[in-house]
């Protein structure tokens, strides 16, 4: 009797011994919170001791970044909730119609999501994090205690770990013992390339829609698992700036509903009653506006949600203590503070209106299912586009949560063409991919595809186009009806054309996309030997465009595993491939003409260090550890004094600035000369003007409609009026040579976005592969003296050298890893061109 009450006492305690084992921040790390900054590893053991040691919180790894580092979400809530939480997950869903279903009022619970610090040099977030949830943790805390009964609080402490402990690391091995407030010592000023980006040099936050990388990838399978009712994403900006918080600044993307507005305005008004007690400063309305999709407030706007953005005075630059220019000294423990004090103000209101958010919430997904918001209707991708194109456009789809499926029979339709920006009667077939406006995720799936974004005001920040049909180089169409669609699409069950001959005479494969690149590059490295037709064919009665991969078996003869390693290769990668018995084609060139190619096996170096554009060096160190899965050396810009030339076919000029003097631009040209071929991207073609053997001329551009800019104007308009040499991103129509090689695979026009009004003439002495002419077809805001200035200028242009080539990128094709049709376009730079 004895030992069962024993028992039973010491399972009655458990909870309680638990609790009493539960230490704040600053009792279990090895320093006190705001002291110095946290390594991400000790952040993550405290996020395990809390989940071990309260039973509010519920710890999942959601995934691992590049680097190995752990991703997390604290789920927190009462211990009833999180013991019911996946039934209030399916409940919430059934409100979003994600689920079947009917929901029931008695799981209905508002949901908040934390994100902190996406730009890991932002580091304040990521110790704030720790604070709030042992506030919401500590069920001593009463009031945080009635906050949860309806609500679950979901906090993601660090939303890029590989940044934060970059930055984190760097500052603790630099920083001096007793704080330095002075903002020019070496502490206050982070080395190339900083902590704000990941791995591949990336800004996360500019990755949501997109996902271009692994940790936006894996974190947006648990945000549409949870669809929350109000995201906030919590950053640093500069460190002489009051907190802002919402509402924030116009432009609003035309479909954020009222609600959305109106509650970002209730839960500012929230903040500021605490501000406004402490004295602290802090703005709202200013500089943030919500439309470009992919941010951290819009991409959970278009999903439905309050998506909102809090910046902290502070970023890389105010280490643990900096001297401000009012005199007064911020502290890494303000920073925690104030991103403290925002959170649960947060969670406050959402426990407080919790009915309010679910019903509105429930109403937002029946309105996009039922009545979507925009113009457009149906999205229609012609089948007839190249199937890799048709299949990486699906996966952005369903990474996204977009329903989509097929055409449900044959019949004609108006709708808007893509291509000509005009309005035309099309036919549809049974193999048109159709994407209906139909559907929970309506809102989302309009702003992605719409042909052009409605802007309330220019002032933005960011680019202003980005349309998928436009991104992915398809033939498209959007039409105001609705169309009936019939569910599922699939570009079907692999087939190739392989045949029973085991050793045919030579294999034939389309050029048409990215795939065929990182196909091309697989042979390469394998030894085999490839060529590509300058012209198109016709073999069997079937036609080959320019482009096509001819791999002949004369070529690769004294290859005994030459079959094996074509065949294994393209299976594995789901190619289209061909195996013909002859090399005499029914008409244009046969295999052994002089007009088929041979494409050499690349050896790249890209210059990456100082003085090169951070994102921008990441997006084609990812290109080609990702996209292609091909080796590339990164050099230090200042090695190019005594660089082994050498060593390197293909040297790549990410966007930055160079110190290219006559000696350099002597031996780069002489390298050329001798075979090598010089890719120059985006700002990287400045340094390339006016230098020998560069027949780079910057365009000039003189307006004489209004000579006195500011002369005869008041001073607080100057913004806005400057917005007409502006251009923070938009699509253009541009014109294309398709039978050079730079422009294979592509049709006579190709939509580029440009996010500079730098322009250059047309060469004199070279192949203006791609350039705009006076009217461009055009997408997005562009101010009317920016227009001006890049009509009838270079885009994309080629010159040879000796046996060497340079290639100009004007507008960048790698621009966010997203722009798919520009990815393939820098393919073609990398192999076709030059050989």
């Amino acid at each position: 009797m004895y030992k069962q009450f024993t028992l039973w006492l010491s399972i009655l305690c458990l909870p309680v011994i638990a609790f009493a084992q539960l230490q704040s921040p600053d009792q279990f790390l090895p320093h006190h919170l705001g002291e110095t900054f946290t390594p991400h590893h000790i952040q993550v053991d405290y996020f395990q001791h809390l989940a071990v040691n309260s039973p509010n919180i519920k710890l999942v790894e959601y995934g691992r970044t590049e680097e190995g580092r752990p991703l997390l979400l604290a789920f927190i809530s009462t211990e009833e909730n999180l013991a019911n939480l996946e039934a209030i997950r399916q409940n919430h869903l059934r409100h979003c119609g994600l689920e079947e279903g009917g929901a029931n009022p008695d799981l209905d619970r508002a949901i908040v999501w934390f994100s902190y610090s996406v730009h890991g040099n932002e580091a304040g977030g990521a110790e704030a994090s720790m604070a709030v949830a042992y506030d919401l943790a500590n069920t001593n805390n009463a009031t945080a205690q009635e906050w949860l009964k309806n609500t679950i609080v979901i906090i993601d402490p660090a939303t890029n770990p590989d940044g934060y402990d970059h930055y984190t690391h760097w500052y603790r091995s630099v920083a001096t013992k007793r704080r330095d407030v002075n903002p020019d010592v070496r502490e206050h000023n982070e080395p190339w390339p900083g902590g704000r980006v990941n791995h591949y040099m990336f800004d996360l936050n500019r990755d949501w829609a997109w996902q271009t990388q692994v940790e936006s990838q894996q974190r947006i399978v648990y945000y549409k698992k949870w669809m929350p009712h109000i995201h906030a994403d919590l950053h640093e900006q500069y460190y002489y700036n009051p907190y802002y918080f919402a509402p924030a600044a116009q432009p609003y993307h035309a479909y954020i509903t009222e609600w959305q507005g109106d509650f970002q305005t209730e839960i500012g008004k929230n903040h500021a009653r605490y501000f406004d007690e402490n004295g602290w400063l802090y703005f709202t309305r200013e500089e943030f506006d919500l439309l470009y999709p992919s941010y951290g407030d819009t991409y959970p706007l278009f999903n439905g949600s309050i998506g909102m953005t809090y910046e902290q005075a502070g970023h890389s630059k105010a280490g643990n203590a900096i001297l401000m220019p009012n005199t007064d000294t911020l502290t890494l423990y303000d920073r925690v503070k104030h991103h403290k004090t925002t959170s649960l103000s947060t969670v406050e209101m959402a426990s407080k209106n919790a009915a309010r958010l679910v019903r509105q919430l429930d109403d937002y997904f029946k309105r996009a299912t039922n009545s979507p918001t925009g113009p457009y209707k149906t999205y229609i991708i012609k089948g007839t586009n190249p199937q890799p194109r048709i299949q990486a456009l699906l996966t952005l789809l369903d990474r996204n949560g977009i329903r989509y499926g097929r055409a449900n029979g044959k019949g004609s339709i108006n709708a808007y063409d893509y291509q000509t920006g005009k309005t035309k009667n099309i036919a549809i077939n049974h193999n048109d991919l159709v994407i209906s406006a139909f559907q929970p995720r309506s809102v989302l799936t309009q702003v992605l595809f719409d042909p052009s974004t409605e802007l309330v005001d220019s002032l933005t920040y960011d680019i202003t186009a980005w349309s998928l049909p436009y991104a992915y180089g398809l033939e498209a169409y959007a039409t105001t009806s609705q169309t009936e669609v019939k569910d599922g699409y699939n570009t079907g069950v692999y087939k190739n054309n392989l045949g029973e001959n085991s050793q045919p005479y030579a294999y034939l494969v389309p050029w048409e996309s990215t795939q065929e690149a990182r196909f091309l590059g697989q042979l390469l490295q394998a030894g085999i030997q490839v060529r590509t037709s300058s012209s198109g064919f016709q073999l069997n009665g079937k036609i080959y465009d320019r482009g096509t991969l001819v791999i002949n078996r004369g070529d690769n003869r004294k290859n005994p595993d030459f079959d094996a390693i074509v065949r294994a290769t393209a299976r594995n990668m789901k190619i289209r491939i061909d195996a013909v018995s002859t090399g005499f084609t029914d008409n244009g060139p046969d295999f052994g003409s002089g007009t088929m190619t041979l494409l050499k096996a690349p050896n790249i170096a890209m210059l990456a260090g100082k003085n090169t554009f951070v994102n921008e060096t990441g997006q084609v160190w990812h290109y080609f550890e990702n996209r292609l899965d091909y080796p590339i050396h990164l050099l230090d810009p200042g090695q190019l004094k005594s660089w082994n030339e050498n060593d390197y076919d293909v040297l790549i000029l990410p966007e930055g600035t160079y110190n290219i003097n006559g000696a350099i631009a002597e031996k780069l040209n002489n390298w050329i000369k001798n075979g090598g071929k010089l890719i120059a991207i985006g700002a990287a073609l400045r340094s390339l003007e006016g230098k020998s053997g560069f027949g780079l001329e910057a365009k000039s551009y003189n307006d004489d409609s209004s000579p006195n800019t500011d002369a005869n104007h008041d001073y607080a308009n100057a913004e806005r009026r400057s917005i007409a040499s502006y251009m923070p991103g938009a699509v253009f129509e541009v014109q294309m040579d398709n039978s050079h090689p730079l422009a294979y695979g592509f049709k006579d026009t190709y939509f580029s976005l440009k996010t500079s009004s730098s322009a250059y003439e047309l060469l004199e002495d070279g192949w203006n592969v791609g350039q705009l002419d006076d009217k461009p077809m055009v997408t997005g805001f562009v101010g009317y003296k920016a227009k001006k200035s890049v009509l009838n200028s270079l885009v994309f242009g080629v010159e040879d050298s000796g046996r060497g080539s340079i290639v100009y990128f004007v507008d960048n094709p790698l621009y966010r890893g997203f722009w798919e049709n520009g990815i393939f376009l820098f393919s073609n730079a990398v192999f076709m061109v030059g050989n």
